[in-house]
């Protein structure tokens, strides 16, 4: 057997350490691979909450975040740091995941050496450049520089093989997250200490019928924003309902929800949660309310219902097979559609026991056996 392959995985936020600790543990324990974990630390406090609990160390930490960045301003720091930890490793491949300015960034930087690049969640597209923005162009940049292409769902491949990209470069893998959310809920279920710290909220809204919130999306800013808080206070209302919400770090998101929600019986605006309580708040949730990427694959593997307050997503496959819907950031659409799914129980039902599509918890290990066929490694 030829000397472990170097594999430079590289992230930056919460979302991504969520997506790639289960390949990074895949490649731990495989001899066929060294993986060297690098992080930009694009999101501080959050990633850091991740890495804690999946016991990852990273080899590099490039902690970029400043108050107020702009994007050109983070990306010039991305490619120069990214590409000086290249030089120094010099990995046989660099793998990056999903659609952030570090992904994007690690992927460029990579090209620039001519070293081949490994996308993870790659393929998806909503079909504007700006919904999600920057979001929608980081990955279409990525997906012309990747060498590998691991797509969620059948969907995913067929946006990229559109876009020209050689079929024998894409694989359809199932999305990591859902490796993620089994193995922290298996370690719930064993310590629930671990997500004891919304256990004043489950006593303080026993009874009622909580609907867990997450809104951050920049394209949301501002109007989008608005709309949301007045629909929440309506949703609110209802003497049967009370609303979790973690509230996003971003002041054009925290101004908005303190000045409009502070204060009400049914709603609690809480600090971001790590990732055991976030998993658990899916649990306890009868619906999720969001604009998050994230929440639309993980919410159906729980079999709860996804009001997506958007009004495209590159994640049609949950539209398709009716774990997800579409409600955009008008008021009194995302109010009528709650109290459908609280008042009609068939509507609740046909949306909880979808399908979900995007996958079954061996994505981790397919990646793994997908790399080292490309490489040419043997167990």
């Amino acid at each position: 057997m030829s000397e472990p392959a170097k594999i430079l995985v590289i992230f930056g936020t919460r979302p991504e350490a969520i997506k790639l600790f289960p390949v990074v543990a895949a490649l731990r324990a495989d001899p066929r691979f060294t993986p060297v974990v690098c992080v930009s630390a694009q999101h501080r406090g959050m990633l850091d909450q991740v890495l804690e609990i999946a016991g990852l160390v990273p080899d590099y930490d490039l902690d970029l975040m400043k108050p107020d960045q702009t994007l050109d301003g983070l990306t010039a720091a991305l490619l120069t740091g990214l590409g000086q930890v290249m030089d120094k490793v010099q990995p046989a491949r660099v793998m990056v995941q999903g659609d952030t300015a570090t992904a994007m960034a690690g992927a460029l930087a990579a090209y620039y050496r001519k070293l081949p690049v490994d996308h993870v969640e790659a393929g998806l597209r909503s079909g504007n450049i700006y919904h999600p923005w920057p979001e929608e162009v980081n990955r279409k940049v990525i997906g012309t520089i990747a060498a590998l292409h691991f797509a969620p769902t059948e969907v995913s491949a067929a946006a990229l093989k559109a876009e020209n990209v050689d079929p024998a470069q894409i694989h359809v893998t199932g999305n990591s997250v859902i490796d993620a959310l089994h193995w922290v809920s298996a370690r719930i279920a064993a310590n629930p200490a671990m997500a004891g710290g919304l256990d004043a909220l489950k006593e303080r809204f026993a009874g009622k019928r909580i609907i867990g919130v997450t809104s951050h999306r920049r394209e949301n800013f501002g109007e989008g924003m608005q709309q949301i808080a007045e629909a929440i206070r309506r949703i609110a209302a209802r003497p049967d309902v009370a609303v979790i919400f973690p509230v996003h770090l971003n002041p054009n998101v925290r101004k908005v929800m303190n000045a409009e929600l502070a204060g009400l019986d049914n709603v609690a605006l809480i600090e971001p949660l790590d990732y055991p309580h976030f998993a658990h708040l899916l649990g306890l949730a009868e619906i999720m309310l969001t604009d998050s990427g994230g929440v639309q694959e993980e919410a159906p593997a729980l079999g709860k219902p996804v009001l997506v307050m958007r009004e495209t997503t590159e994640r049609p496959e949950g539209v398709t097979a009716g774990t997800a819907r579409l409600v955009g950031t008008r008021a009194d659409t995302i109010v009528t559609e709650i109290f459908n799914l609280l008042d009609d129980k068939a509507a609740y039902e046909q949306m909880a026991r979808a399908h979900n599509p995007f996958g079954d918890g061996q994505t981790a290990r397919r990646i793994v056996e997908l790399l080292a066929h490309e490489i040419g490694q043997q167990a």
